[in-house]
Parts: structure tokens; C-alpha cells; sequence
């Protein structure tokens, strides 16, 4: 069974994901599942039934309380599996064939008005090194839209300044190209002057007063922090500057398959989440703070 395991997360990382963290996240996957039907007396992943499927995903789902989206994640990782095994082993027997996975109810991503994010970047003091590097970083983030993951890995080269563009490497590998505001190139050649040729030891563009390039833990401690200091008065993350890159695009008129672009997303459904936020947010404000909503 490790033998079936091991080739399908080789084929997984050369011929679709390339990331190491969908590899692991498979893996959890399949041994959680080996070692169930294992427990059960099987001997093959060619022996298990639907009845088997079903019996392990409610005994999982009642001891660890999962969510219906780790549970369709799961079930996803099963077809995918065994799929393979029908295709590349020959087997003629497939259990995942009739289970359903649970409906995933797509939670609306938290986001900040444009006005939070001017005050949460106009707060710095640039004057200060770390002010320096904080506002550029999560300025770039936001002008970007880019993930925490992928500012962490962005270098230099990737840059191309008098195009004011980034060349993003984002899941799965996938390249994108991403144009940055005018004006900006002159706080990042400020900052590559002023910070990162003091400090830094690699060509990671965001590096920590050590040189060394940050974890994405690190940058969310970074931003809670500034939070803190500015009095927002809310928990934040890096993905909100995300998420408030392509909200904030929609409202201005942006065409949805152009933020899919911009976002790298594969799938058109995946943004068209955004086209939510706003109203969503907007009916919570209004139902607090007008007078007539609290009567």
C-alpha cells in the first residue's frame, strides 16, 4: 500500500501541483486512510468497498470534529487516488465512485475599506527602518494582491521597474504577471537604498534586521503589531490585503476576469466570491450604526 501511496504523490507533484504543501496535505490523506482499512483487515487499497469509504469518513469526521470543507477535501484527495489506481495499476474496482462529497459553504473573506487600508499604511514611520520596510511590504501586497507565501519568496529579479510589474510564481507553479501603481517604484527604490542594501544577505526582496527573509508568521506578527499600535481595534492577517486588493478592484469596475487573472486563480468561481463582500459588509455597518436599523 505505501508502494501505490508513494507513486501517486510522485505523479501528483510532477504532473500537477509542483508544491510540496499539497503533497504533504495528500499524504495526511492517504496514510489516515491506510491506516484505517489496515485496522479493518484489508491488505489492498484494490479490496475496499464504499460501505469501508463511508465508515472511515464518519469515524473521522465524529472524533475530529472536521469541517465540510476538510471533509471535501479529503474525499477529493481519494477520487484523485484512486483514479490513478484504476488508470496506471489496472484495478477494475473503485469505491469513491457514488460518495458525495458535503456541500462546501464558502465562508465571505474578511477584507479592509479603502480607508483602513490608507490608515493602516499611512501610519508608518519611514523615517525608521523597520517603518521603511513594513510600509513597502505591505504596500506591495496590496498593490498586488499578492499571497503572504509569495512575498515571502519574492526576490529581485522578479521585479522589472521601469514596467512596473511583478512576476509572481504562485500555486501550482503558475506564473503570473501583475502591474503595480505609478509612483510606487520610487518608495521601492527607496527602500532597496535605504534598508535592504544595509541589511540584507540573499536577494529576497523583504528581508528582517538580520538580512534573512521572513517567514510568513513573521509578517503576520508584523501586521498585527502595526494594528495594534494604529488602534484598529481588530484581528488582521496578510490575506486581508488580499482580499481587499480584489474587492476593492470589483467596486471600481474592474471585469471579474481580469482580478481571476491578476489573483491567479484556475477557476472563474473562485473570485466570484469578492462580488459578496461588499454588500455583506456593508448591511453590517448599516444595521449597527444607523439609528432606525436598532429599533
Amino acid at each position: 500500500m505505501n508502494e501505490w501511496i508513494e507513486k501517486f504523490l510522485d505523479f501528483i507533484y510532477s504532473r500537477h501541483s509542483k508544491s510540496e504543501k499539497t503533497v504533504d496535505s495528500y499524504r495526511r490523506d492517504l496514510e489516515q486512510l491506510r491506516d484505517y482499512i489496515t485496522s479493518q483487515g484489508y491488505t489492498t487499497f484494490e479490496e475496499v468497498d464504499r460501505l469501508t469509504i463511508l465508515n472511515f469518513i464518519t469515524e473521522y469526521r465524529l472524533e475530529s470534529l472536521a469541517k465540510d470543507s476538510t471533509m471535501a477535501r479529503k474525499l477529493s484527495t481519494y477520487r484523485s487516488f484512486y483514479r490513478y489506481l484504476n488508470e496506471y495499476y489496472g484495478i477494475g474496482n473503485n469505491p469513491m465512485e457514488s460518495v458525495q462529497s458535503p456541500k462546501n459553504k464558502r465562508k465571505v473573506p474578511d477584507f479592509l475599506f479603502v480607508s483602513e487600508v490608507k490608515h493602516f499604511l499611512n501610519t508608518y514611520v519611514v523615517e525608521e527602518d523597520a517603518g521603511l520596510r513594513d510600509k513597502t511590504l505591505f504596500t506591495m501586497m496590496y498593490a498586488c494582491g499578492l499571497r503572504v507565501s509569495e512575498v515571502v519568496e519574492l526576490t529581485w529579479a522578479q521585479i522589472d521597474v521601469d514596467s512596473r510589474v511583478v512576476r509572481i510564481r504562485g500555486k501550482g507553479d503558475k506564473e503570473r504577471i501583475v502591474p503595480f501603481f505609478k509612483g510606487f517604484e520610487k518608495q521601492l527604490a527607496r527602500y532597496k537604498l535605504g534598508y535592504w542594501e544595509k541589511y540584507a544577505q540573499d536577494e529576497h526582496v523583504f528581508v528582517n534586521l538580520k538580512g534573512k527573509g521572513f517567514t510568513s508568521r513573521g509578517i503576520q506578527f508584523l501586521m498585527q503589531k502595526h494594528a495594534d499600535q494604529i488602534g484598529m481595534a481588530m484581528n488582521v492577517h496578510p490575506h486581508m490585503l488580499r482580499h481587499s486588493f480584489a474587492t476593492h478592484l470589483l467596486d471600481n469596475g474592474a471585469d471579474i476576469r481580469v482580478v481571476q487573472e491578476l489573483l491567479g486563480h484556475s477557476s472563474l468561481s473562485t473570485t466570484q466570491i469578492y462580488t459578496h463582500v461588499t454588500n455583506k459588509k456593508l448591511k453590517e455597518v448599516y444595521l449597527s450604526a444607523h439609528p432606525l436599523a436598532k429599533l
